[in-house]
């Protein structure tokens, strides 16, 4: 893995991994390496300073990558910029709308794949889990003590943005 500076065409700046340089050129070629700030896939690497690790030195090492790890070459994304003066407001509303899209995009694939159980969440999750009940997709409403006994329970799940808490 390798971990490159990224510019997009809006000058935003962003760090990145990537499996190797042939995978961040195959994934930017594509429009799959997008802006965190802006959303902007045209983008480019960056000028950057090589982290270069002594022999003696291993908290520097990044481990080889290993045959069949990471073949889809996720990208973990980390935004930052050289000084504070570099976001604008228009930069943070187009950050906020582009976040705004990309929840809602989310919250209508769920709604697309799997089925509504409303404030049944809880118990329909638990009988999933424990095998009593159809595996399937569900998604519903739960409280914060009922989602925090499901996290206890080694139940899997994931909050869904509602389209009324995205226009706040």
């Amino acid at each position: 893995m390798i971990l490159f500076d990224i510019k997009c065409n809006d000058g935003h700046v962003f760090e990145a991994w990537f499996q190797n340089n042939e995978a961040f050129e195959n994934l930017a070629q594509s429009d799959l390496v997008e802006c965190p700030l802006c959303g902007c896939t045209k983008v480019s690497k960056s000028l950057m300073s090589p982290n270069i690790s002594a022999k003696n030195n291993p908290d520097n090492f990044v481990a080889d990558h290993k045959p069949g790890e990471h073949e889809n070459h996720t990208v973990m994304v980390s935004a930052h910029s050289t000084s504070t003066n570099d976001v604008s407001s228009e930069d943070v509303k187009r950050a906020i709308e582009h976040m705004h899209n990309t929840m809602s995009k989310f919250r209508r694939q769920v709604e697309k794949s799997c089925e509504y159980v409303g404030d049944d969440f809880a118990e329909e999750a638990r009988k999933i889990h424990y095998g009593e009940g159809e595996k399937r997709g569900i998604y519903g409403e739960t409280t914060v003590r009922e989602t925090e006994e499901l996290i206890k329970e080694g139940i899997d799940l994931l909050p869904v943005p509602g389209t009324d808490k995205l226009d706040s």
